[in-house]
C-alpha cells in the first residue's frame, strides 16, 4: 500500500492480521497492537511523514483546537458532542472531539470531565497494555483538572 501511494491513516485503518494468526495464544495483542506495528513499519520504511500535507508543517494543536471549537460554537459544544458520539459507540471519534475541546479550553473543568469519561471508556474497552495505559493516563489527567478546586 505504501508503494501505491496510500497514506498512513488509510493503511492503519484497513490492514488487519489474518484471523488464524490472532487465534494463536502467543500472538495475542497483549502489549502492542497490530495498528501500532503498521505505524512502526511505516516509520522504518517511509519515515515520519504520513502523507497528509497539513501535517508537514502543522499549526500548533491548541491553535487548531481553538479554531475548530470556535467553528463548533465553543469547547463546551465540542465536549457535548464527544459525549454524544461516545454514547453512540464511536469512541475513536469521541476521543478526537474530547481532546480538541480540552486543548481549546485547557482549564475548563466541565470539558475535562467529558475528556475523562471518554478516555476512561476507551481504557475499559482496550485489550493491549499500551492502549489501556495511555487512555487511563488521559482520563486520570482530566479527572484531576475536573475535580480541582
Amino acid at each position: 500500500m505504501m508503494n501505491e501511494g496510500a497514506r498512513l491513516d488509510d493503511i492503519v485503518h484497513s490492514v488487519r492480521p489474518p484471523a488464524h494468526l490472532l487465534e494463536r495464544p502467543y500472538l495475542q495483542p497483549i502489549y502492542d497492537e497490530p495498528e501500532f506495528v503498521v505505524r512502526n513499519i511505516w516509520r522504518q520504511y517511509g519515515g515520519w511523514y504520513d502523507g497528509d500535507p497539513s501535517h508537514l508543517k502543522p499549526a500548533p494543536p491548541a491553535v487548531l483546537a481553538e479554531e475548530l471549537a470556535s467553528l463548533a460554537g465553543g469547547a463546551t459544544k465540542l465536549a457535548a458532542r464527544a459525549r454524544e458520539v461516545a454514547a453512540g459507540g464511536d469512541l475513536r471519534l469521541a476521543g478526537h472531539l474530547a481532546e480538541l475541546a480540552a486543548q481549546a479550553a485547557p482549564r475548563d473543568r466541565g470539558v475535562h470531565a467529558v475528556r475523562a469519561e471518554v478516555f476512561g471508556a476507551r481504557a475499559r474497552e482496550e485489550a493491549s497494555t499500551m492502549s489501556k495505559g495511555i487512555y487511563s493516563w488521559a482520563a486520570h489527567e482530566s479527572k484531576q483538572v475536573s475535580e480541582a478546586e
